[in-house]
């Protein structure tokens, strides 16, 4: 995108912010101190958010023909101390992608602005908005949500199950009582056990889930695709855990009430895709 004269280019990624045209590098307004070397790299990643920018290409741009240096080592320091400065990983990155033996790419969405000269971005964003486009999740094209967000409402989902499963095992005789109701002996002894068996795998699955998100673990989304399959038939099997007090709260209410218990599950798989988004996720 090509700059009017006296105007300069912003782009915006996450929290960030980079001016283009004066090479300083913001997080939240605030300005982060980062060496030029790496603020180039970033730059030049930014302007062609999405596409791989092979390493012969960064080594022309950063290091003439005629300069003799240790090309490898000092991209690599480059890109680390990019990843270092944007809180990013190379295992499971948001922001800079390692694409083998071709180079890197920049996968989260960037919002390109110009700005008259002088502006400040933050203050004169508004002016700046025919400028602009939405920032969209990569993969999901929605507006990119506040991770704190989706992490918060995902730990608080966990919180709703773990709660569920404690309540059965502290009223087992009720769910028993409930069982013989309508079932025969053994039929509710079998009842309790699943209760028992299930409540169980779900109290030791909760608690890895709500440590993982408190502690924002990086492989998190990669971690969730691998167990959903299981989470998916858990949930599933306690949707139905309404029909048990049909006769207390009635069949619409427990139909409503299994009915989006049922939808539960993929409402976790969607947090997890907006907060731990690209390539830990493909194959959500």
């Amino acid at each position: 995108m090509l700059a009017p004269q006296n105007h300069r280019r912003i782009a915006r990624f996450g929290i960030f912010e980079l001016d283009l045209a004066a090479g300083e590098l913001r997080k939240k307004g605030v300005k982060l101190r980062l060496q030029e070397q790496p603020l180039q790299v970033l730059a030049a990643l930014l302007e062609r958010a999405g596409e791989i920018v092979t390493r012969e290409e960064l080594q022309q741009r950063l290091w003439p023909s005629d300069t003799f240096v240790d090309f490898d080592h000092s991209l690599n320091t480059a890109i680390n101390k990019v990843r270092e400065t944007l809180g990013d990983l190379a295992s499971s990155p948001r922001y800079v992608e390692t694409v083998a033996r071709k180079g890197y790419r920049f996968i989260a969405p960037v919002q390109q602005e110009i700005l008259p000269e002088g502006a400040t971005a933050v203050t004169d964003r508004a002016a700046a908005a025919p400028f602009s486009a939405v920032s969209l999740h990569p993969e999901l094209e929605v507006p990119v949500p506040h991770r704190g967000l989706t992490r918060g409402l995902f730990a608080l989902i966990q919180m709703m199950y773990l709660i569920f499963y404690l309540a059965a095992l502290l009223r087992l005789h009720a769910a028993l009582e409930i069982g013989e109701s309508f079932l025969p002996a053994w039929g509710a002894t079998t009842l309790v056990a699943a209760v028992m068996v299930t409540a169980g795998v779900g109290i030791a699955l909760r608690c890895y889930l709500i440590s993982a998100v408190s502690f924002d673990y990086q492989r998190l989304g990669e971690k969730f695709r691998m167990i959903f399959p299981g989470l998916l038939a858990l949930d599933q099997l306690w949707a139905v855990a309404p029909f048990l007090l049909i006769h207390k709260i009635g069949m619409g209410a427990a139909f409503a009430a299994s009915a989006a218990l049922l939808y539960v599950p993929f409402s976790e798989r969607t947090l997890i895709r907006m907060a731990y988004c690209r390539s830990a996720l493909s194959g959500l």
